[in-house]
């Protein structure tokens, strides 16, 4: 007997721009990994808004995607507000709750989710009835463990795609249930015609995330090259850093244009030909090679020409006339524009280093819970890594962000307020130290505990006042044992990351204590 699935959650803030705004795109792929193991999907709850939940409002556009009893598919309402949605999903969440109490649901695949509100109540009857939980969206995922729920894997959504969420998930259900899974890798490019303005599809946010994996390749063979046994990967680094054009072209034309296979083909053409321009030229090469792509192959498809040909106009010539006009017409400009970005930064820093470190360590954990993070400071350590391989704001991002949720895990591990809090804390410390990422894992014990979010603030400060201090460029997303040897002064980056890590270690014990001493003279 097959093993039956429920898919919940939203289509996310960070997740809108990687798949969430495509919904039958998301959880098709899901149903499409699921036929290649013995499982199936037999519930459905998804939100789909018309906008990143970072910025939606009570009257945003959205659906609801749910499971059609009758017609054994996942379908949807009608495009409501999303207040009148939320009112929907409470429904299903509460039909949801009692087909998993009386055990037709094994288990759940959450996206995003709301553990609080529109699916309390599933998460509540998975928790008692411990089926297995997978899925992706730092904040909901740490609150579904924080609750008691079986979770057997999860990740943040940076740098992931439809598929691979959905080949990590059902890769983690089969193993828990024994089953034998060979994900489906393939996949059919004509699906692409997904309903919706293809501009809607342009997120300069959404290309710069998923181009992290190529500027991570660029530090660390910056860090080898500074070795003399490997002082000629010198010279590959530069070849990297006149990649990076190519990268975000690929990425942005497989993105705006859907296209899979064919949307590649025009990003890597139109990208080689926008080098001149640097980071900006390839995302705006990218972007019009997506574009032309997409109207391109439509067009082809109705003059009733063959795929083979209809492939070859799209991928090929988009990509080359989205190239010419960035070589000719944008290239100088767009780098112009960059330079000025890094120029302006070096001009803030110079200023005064110390309280630009200061300033940006504090401000760094109020922009990411606001969602301000990856759509603006994230794009400008990318700039700035262009150029060098390293960051001002990427050693403030390790040492603010990573190292300071990596303290306050390492506290609710030693000193928890109460014990499950150390089974809780230990996966995001792992990953916070050995991926350099999943921040996040820290929100459950900042949001329930005020003192603990001054604490991961005014810790952040201080770790930023050091690297401007020591004057530190670097990155995150690396091992924290491999950062410092990927920055502009190993001994002063490892200062300043352990300055936030001991800084709010402390700060999370002292409120763990406190809070248990009101505790126990209540």
């Amino acid at each position: 007997m097959k093993k039956r699935i429920a898919i919940i959650g939203s289509s996310g803030g960070n997740l809108y721009n990687l798949g969430g705004k495509e919904p039958r795109k998301l959880l098709g792929e899901i149903q499409i990994q699921a036929s290649a193991s013995e499982v199936e999907v037999v519930e459905v709850q998804f939100i789909a808004a018309q906008a990143s939940m970072d910025y939606v409002k009570e009257n945003t556009k959205a659906r609801l995607f749910y499971w059609d009893d009758a017609e054994k598919n996942i379908t949807c309402t009608d495009e409501d507000t999303l207040e009148n949605i939320n009112k929907k999903a409470s429904d299903y969440d509460e039909r949801l709750s009692i087909k998993i109490s009386n055990g037709e649901i094994d288990g759940l695949v959450v996206m995003s989710c709301d553990p609080n509100g529109t699916n309390i109540k599933a998460i509540e009857a998975a928790t008692l009835n411990k089926i297995p939980i997978v899925g992706t969206g730092g904040t909901s995922m740490a609150t579904i463990s924080s609750l008691g729920g079986n979770v057997i894997s999860t990740s943040g959504t940076t740098g992931t795609t439809n598929r691979t969420r959905a080949v990590a998930a059902i890769s983690a259900l089969s193993k828990f249930w024994s089953l034998k899974y060979k994900p489906v890798i393939g996949g059919g490019s004509q699906q692409t015609q997904e309903d919706g303005n293809i501009f809607s599809r342009i997120s300069f946010r959404g290309i710069m995330m998923a181009a992290i994996p190529g500027f991570i390749s660029m530090a660390l063979i910056l860090a080898l090259s500074k070795i003399p046994l490997f002082a000629e990967l010198g010279d590959v680094f530069n070849v990297l850093i006149g990649a990076l054009p190519v990268i975000v072209a690929v990425i942005a034309s497989k993105q705006v244009s859907g296209l899979d296979e064919v949307g590649i083909v025009a990003g890597v053409v139109a990208g080689s030909l926008s080098t001149k321009g640097g980071l900006i030229g390839g995302i705006i090469g990218g972007i019009l090679a997506g574009i032309l792509a997409f109207y391109f192959i439509k067009q082809c498809f109705k003059w009733n020409f063959p795929a083979t040909t209809a492939n070859i106009v799209a991928g090929g010539l988009s990509g080359l006339i989205s190239g010419l006009i960035v070589y000719f017409l944008i290239a100088p400009i767009a780098l112009k524009f960059g330079d000025g970005i890094r120029l302006a930064i070096e001009t803030a820093t110079g200023y005064n280093l110390a309280l630009a470190g200061a300033l940006a360590g504090i401000l760094i954990w109020p922009a990411i819970i606001g969602g301000v993070y990856h759509a603006a400071i994230l794009p400008i350590v990318l700039l700035e890594m262009e150029k060098t391989g390293m960051s001002f704001l990427g050693a403030i991002d390790m040492t603010s962000l990573v190292m300071v949720s990596a303290g306050i895990m390492l506290a609710n591990i030693v000193f928890p307020k109460e014990k499950s809090e150390a089974t809780i804390a230990a996966p995001g410390f792992f990953i916070n130290i050995v991926f350099g990422t999943f921040v996040e894992a820290a929100y459950p014990f900042m949001f329930s505990n005020k003192m603990v979010m001054l604490g991961a603030i005014l810790s952040a400060g201080l770790s930023g006042l050091m690297v401007g201090i020591f004057n530190v460029k670097g990155t995150a997303y690396v091992p924290a044992l491999v950062a410092p040897t990927l920055s502009s002064n190993s001994i002063g980056f490892l200062i300043s990351m352990l300055v936030g890590l001991t800084s709010a270690f402390i700060f999370t014990v002292f409120a763990n204590k406190l809070s248990r001493n009101v505790s126990s003279n209540k």
